[in-house]
């Protein structure tokens, strides 16, 4: 006879696959994921396809009952396999090259060995580390705004190997967030993608959820559009209702 902790644990995992289930974006098909729960606390572990159907893994697991943590080891499929260096440096390269962080200290990590790539003296200044291993980036230290944050942390995510970026990163400012400056952050990112033409693209923001209006020219950049969106931190879900209009 099943015990009531191993009941509960069936009913959780059965909830949770449930839910990813009936999710569109998520295919558990192609994609499987590994879940084991134990005191509350859900570990999900796999290849997602895509930076949405990661965040909605997590979500949707969350608002199960009895789901009280989650250990995330949900990693994202890269659209090209490149290793670690090679990752490490095109972020190195991306945070160098944007103005908006023209005033961070830049620092890697290669193999265990501090690297300086660009050192700020004056005040009020920024230090970025990053580092990444097997394909997950990691951003450390701290940072002048939210959307310094933000945008370093998209920049990390345009890397094609990069199969996560934890945002570890501070903003010593303590500015209070909101929707209105999450809306923001997903305006400069739009902006800056060259794919993308973010002239015609009106941004809201409630609660967390992204909201997409207006239209673009292509398939391909409604689409792209809404992965910008996916990869600002702190934003929950994508509601794309962008038209097409060649």
């Amino acid at each position: 006879m099943k015990t009531a902790t191993a009941l509960e644990r069936n009913r959780v995992l059965k909830e949770v696959r449930a839910a990813l289930e009936r999710e569109s974006c998520i295919n558990l098909h192609k994609c499987p994921v590994k879940m084991e729960f134990s005191d509350g606390v859900l570990t999900l572990e796999g290849e997602t396809e895509h930076v949405a159907a990661k965040k909605l893994s997590m979500e949707l697991a969350a608002a199960v009952r009895g789901v009280s943590g989650i250990v995330d080891r949900l990693h994202v499929t890269p659209s090209t396999r490149m290793g670690d260096g090679a990752i490490l440096d095109a972020v190195r390269d991306a945070l160098l090259q944007e103005p908006t962080l023209m005033n961070c200290s830049i620092y890697t990590i290669r193999k265990g060995q501090l690297e300086t790539v660009r050192e700020i003296t004056h005040e009020p200044h920024g230090v970025i580390r990053v580092s990444v291993t097997d394909g997950v980036v990691l951003l450390d230290d701290h940072v002048t705004g939210l959307t310094q944050k933000r945008l370093a942390g998209v920049l990390a995510w345009w890397v094609p190997g990069s199969r996560d970026v934890i945002n570890g990163l501070e903003d010593v400012t303590d500015q209070p967030d909101s929707d209105e400056e999450l809306a923001k952050a997903v305006r400069v990112v739009l902006k800056k993608d060259p794919l993308v033409n973010g002239e015609r693209i009106r941004v809201t923001v409630k609660h967390c959820v992204v909201t997409l209006d207006g239209d673009v020219p292509s398939a391909p950049q409604k689409e792209m559009a809404e992965c910008d969106a996916w990869y600002v931190f702190s934003v929950d879900k994508v509601l794309n209702h962008l038209e097409v209009r060649p």
